[in-house]
């Protein structure tokens, strides 16, 4: 049995109380799922920002009236410092998901993202501490490696930050660190490495390119690919994430006051992506027809190449990844055929 099977077992028997914030957004709405299903108590906080209710609405399909009677969603801004507060009591963990994504939004925006991603984390910080919580999990990002040219990307050693958001990434992980030397508070940032599955918004400028793609393909559209296609990520599906989250939460002291990346430790270009979505897709669409990708300049701002080493989770946490990227997607391409046609 793996910790992530204990772990589950145990809430199951002994049901904790949770914020997640962000709780209408991507991951989230899936952390969200996964908790009620486990018979936990959820607070969700969002002021529907980049979140939607349409996702909270589907969560509440897919469970049982007993378990969504077990959240209590309260609509509010982690940059208002009484919406933590209220939102912070009485709670065992929380998962704090809540941020602006996206390095191109930051470039255009950095004053807005800062406000957000670096106030916002403050405040939830300051109420969780307030509020005695158990342990605060939050959502870093990989974007703190920066320039650093290593692969796989090992915790310890970053570069320099490329854009505004990487910054207020960081930002959040020194602020952690300080909260745990200066107040003794127990904190764990997740260093997410291209999260992708249901619920994730293909709409905007800034949507992640796999529901983007996905839904240009469904709507036969153009695919376009910054550069040459030979740029690669690490892309983890949704439910990696929600097994790093709930393991990072109930981990015992010496396992916090740390950062864990978040991944799959693979590395695909954004060709073989391409070509991974357009095998899938027409799997589940009939008289699926696809042509060729159009390459465009790269994206400022953007990384060449990225790819976690997931050492430290395994040996701290307990972490085993359930799904690659093929398995994701496959998962993953009945929803984005239903929620995109």
């Amino acid at each position: 049995m793996t910790r992530y099977e204990q772990v589950r077992q145990q809430l199951r028997a002994e049901p904790k109380t949770w914020l997640v914030t962000g709780v209408a957004g991507f991951i989230g709405s899936n952390l969200l799922e996964t908790l009620l299903l486990l018979d936990q108590r959820v607070v969700g906080l969002d002021n529907f920002a980049t979140g939607y209710q349409h996702n909270l609405d589907e969560v509440k399909s897919m469970v049982s009236d007993e378990q969504w009677a077990n959240f209590r969603f309260i609509q509010g801004d982690i940059c208002l410092s009484e919406d933590c507060k209220a939102a912070c009591k009485g709670v065992d963990y929380v998962l704090h998901q809540a941020a602006l994504g996206s390095v191109p939004r930051s470039i255009k925006d950095p004053s807005t993202t800062n406000a957000v991603n670096i106030n916002g984390f403050l405040n939830m910080l300051v109420a969780a501490r307030d509020e005695k919580v158990t342990s605060f999990t939050y959502a870093a990002s990989s974007s703190t490696y920066g320039d650093h040219p290593a692969l796989p990307k090992v915790e310890e050693n970053i570069g320099n930050p490329l854009s505004p958001y990487a910054v207020t990434k960081y930002v959040n992980e020194l602020y952690a660190n300080v909260f745990a030397s200066t107040y003794g508070f127990n904190t764990i940032g997740l260093r997410y490495f291209n999260v992708f599955g249901k619920r994730q918004d293909p709409d905007g400028a800034y949507a992640a390119v796999i529901p983007k793609w996905t839904a240009a393909l469904i709507g036969n559209q153009d695919v376009f690919i910054n550069g040459d296609g030979e740029t690669s990520r690490d892309f983890c599906f949704i439910e990696n994430t929600v097994q790093m989250n709930i393991l990072a939460a109930t981990s015992s002291a010496d396992s916090q006051n740390q950062v864990y990346n978040v991944a799959v430790g693979g590395r695909t270009t954004l060709n073989n992506l391409f070509e991974c979505i357009k095998t899938e897709l027409a799997q589940v669409q009939k008289n699926f027809n696809c042509g060729d990708p159009v390459y465009r300049e790269f994206r400022a701002g953007d990384v060449r190449h990225s790819q976690a080493n997931i050492t430290k989770a395994e040996t701290n946490l307990g972490y085993v990844p359930s799904h690659t990227l093929a398995q994701g997607i496959s998962l993953a391409m009945p929803w984005y055929v239903r929620f995109f046609d």
